[in-house]
């Protein structure tokens, strides 16, 4: 296929985006895609939406895999084209739509010549943004038949120049979670708060206090408040409930752990002073994305077989990707394809994928592969 039909393939995906665990059309699509190309599995609904495709060669060798996401962003697409999101609130503003195309080139490459030993797993994972998607997958039974000895991903990365490859031996981007913490106290008339339980001082108390923690970690970790929440408004009433939220990231999995434990300890102190009940909640948890420092050599001859410019990023990336959960249960490795420096940042309403990327990315997974596999 010309590399003119996988820039079509890219433009309909992003026409038509699909949040996290909704991307059933977009399976379609790509499901249809690979029908002609006659893989030798084909793993339907894995962790929802998600679909794998097998490539085996004729002798035994390693399983390896390349991820790509299936979903968007609930954020309206502002950038005026031909194919402009047609899904209103919705738009691939993360670059998924081009990952998707990437890895379509990739099976297309396999298909016509298959790797002499092993096999590939090319993976369409559902629901990245939100951090459920990995975990759905590795918990799917129907994975334990295609495990994988290597996993290898990529992302665009608007900021570096067009093509540039971004590497790094071990952390590659934070973990993070988002967090809220609950209070409940007693409602009571706001004539005499004295007869009810009001959490505003633990609010603000924790409000104060909590950032601070994540300077107790041994290397990087951050905690920024998003949302607090006090009552209703309701003037008659002193509030008996309240909450907040945050997100809590770090380089390091023992750090992240250890910064959710100080945040939970801290609010149960403050919260018993105050003789509140208090909950914790957890959303959007993404693990420490590792790159494994063995196969960093491979991605670099590959790179260099390519003339592609390389640097190696003194420090990890501070957002997340639930591509660190594969980094957990297996070696892998997540790099970085440069999107160019005058790109719109990801998650920006105005980001669109440069479609010049599609075969870099194509022959840069090719080339692992066949360096690994033949």
């Amino acid at each position: 296929m010309p590399i003119s039909e996988l820039i079509q393939l890219r433009k309909t995906l992003h026409s038509f985006p699909e949040i996290a665990l909704e991307e059933n059309q977009t399976a379609r699509r790509i499901l249809e895609f690979f029908q002609p190309l006659k893989a030798d599995q084909v793993f339907e609904n894995l962790g929802g939406t998600g679909l794998a495709f097998v490539f085996k060669g004729e002798k035994p060798g390693k399983r390896l895999l390349f991820r790509c996401e299936l979903d968007g962003l609930p954020i309206e697409d502002l950038k005026k084209s031909p194919y402009q999101s047609q899904i209103l609130g919705k738009g691939h503003l993360c670059g998924h739509d081009g990952h998707m195309a990437i890895i379509c080139g990739l099976g297309e490459r396999l298909a016509g010549n298959r790797p002499e030993s092993g096999e590939v797993v090319l993976l369409f994972q559902p629901a990245e943004e939100t951090g459920q998607g990995a975990k759905a997958i590795l918990a799917d039974p129907k994975f334990e038949a295609i495990p994988p000895d290597f996993a290898f991903a990529l992302h665009n990365l608007p900021g570096y120049p067009l093509y540039q490859i971004v590497m790094r031996k071990g952390t590659f981007a934070a973990g993070s979670t988002g967090m809220t913490i609950s209070l409940t106290g007693k409602t009571s008339h706001s004539a005499h708060p004295e007869a009810g339980i009001n959490p505003a001082q633990a609010l603000a108390k924790l409000i104060q206090e909590l950032p601070g923690l994540a300077e107790q970690s041994a290397g990087f970790a951050l905690l920024t408040l998003i949302h607090a929440e006090l009552g209703s408004l309701a003037f008659g009433t002193s509030a008996g409930k309240g909450s907040l939220s945050m997100t809590l990231r770090a380089y390091d999995q023992q750090d992240l752990d250890g910064l959710i434990e100080r945040v939970k300890q801290k609010a149960l102190a403050v919260a018993n002073s105050e003789s509140l009940k208090v909950d914790f909640g957890f959303v959007e948890q993404f693990a420490v994305s590792v790159n494994d420092p063995s196969l960093y050599s491979i991605v670099e001859k590959v790179t260099q077989n390519l003339a592609l410019s390389l640097i190696d990023k003194p420090e990890p990336f501070r957002w997340s990707e639930d591509f660190g959960l594969f980094s957990q249960a297996c070696p892998a490795f997540l790099f970085g394809l440069g999107a160019g420096e005058d790109c719109p940042q990801l998650h920006e309403g105005t980001y669109d994928f440069p479609d010049e990327l599609i075969e870099t990315g194509v022959r840069i997974f090719e080339g692992v592969a066949r360096r690994i596999n033949g």
